[in-house]
């Protein structure tokens, strides 16, 4: 089972402890020292595909170089301001790799592996596309 702490600092500003001793700086929307919790949400989503889609390129033996990937959301306007719409677009570049494989790689995460993903997914609409970049 995970466990995470959040721990106030002063303010609106926290540090979040993983529970592998890893932190990250939180702060309010707009209080400029860390991340917004909502856009925190954006982060793990993003990073957990990320994993997913590194691990099943590297068995795929796609020689990964680049892997980028923005994620925009929707909130609604009122309290909670929950998203409703989020949207990961995936940069990537590399030796070998093609439309399919990346499409299957994502696909695999967003669909089997991604935990983030299978939470958000059934408040949030989740779309996707990817660009592949010449390798240099």
């Amino acid at each position: 089972m995970a466990t995470t702490t959040v721990k106030w600092l002063s303010e609106k500003h926290f540090v979040g402890v993983d529970s592998g001793g890893h932190s990250v700086v939180l702060s309010g929307q707009k209080d400029g020292i860390g991340v917004s919790p909502s856009q925190m949400l954006l982060v793990a989503l993003a990073s957990c595909s990320s994993v997913d889609v590194v691990e099943i390129l590297k068995k795929k033996r796609k020689k990964l170089t680049l892997l980028e990937v923005t994620a925009t959301g929707e909130q609604d306007p009122e309290p909670p301001w929950a998203y409703r719409k989020i949207h990961l677009a995936y940069r990537l570049s590399g030796e070998g790799l093609t439309g399919k494989a990346v499409s299957q790689a994502i696909e695999l995460s967003h669909e089997k592996y991604c935990s983030v993903a299978a939470t958000v997914r059934g408040v949030a609409k989740i779309t996707t596309d990817f660009t592949i970049e010449n390798a240099d």
